[in-house]
């Protein structure tokens, strides 16, 4: 896999997003597709830099998040499901009133 290399003024500015607009790192990683550890790092850097106080940010772990995805697609997946039997029992009571 190849190391991507960003302008500093990319990385500023994706900062200034976080900092400024209250972004969330993760979304705006997402977004970009960057990895957000990538991302933490880059505002942690940006605020020693710039003698910003830094909070400690608890990374979630990888396997935590793949196991919520997983919860949200089965979810997703049971609310389609019934919201497709719902549009059916709808559409047979609208012509029986017909």
């Amino acid at each position: 896999m190849r190391k991507m290399k960003y302008s500093k003024e990319f990385k500023d500015s994706t900062v200034q997003l976080i900092l400024n607009d209250k972004e969330n790192v993760v979304h705006v990683a997402e977004d970009l597709g960057l990895n957000s550890k990538t991302l933490y790092h880059w505002v942690t850097m940006y605020k020693k830099a710039h003698n910003i106080p830094i909070r400690n940010i608890n990374l979630p772990s990888s396997e935590s998040s793949i196991e919520e995805l997983k919860r949200l697609r089965k979810e997703n997946k049971l609310l389609n499901q019934e919201r497709d039997i719902l549009k059916k029992e709808a559409a047979y009571f609208a012509q029986e009133v017909l």
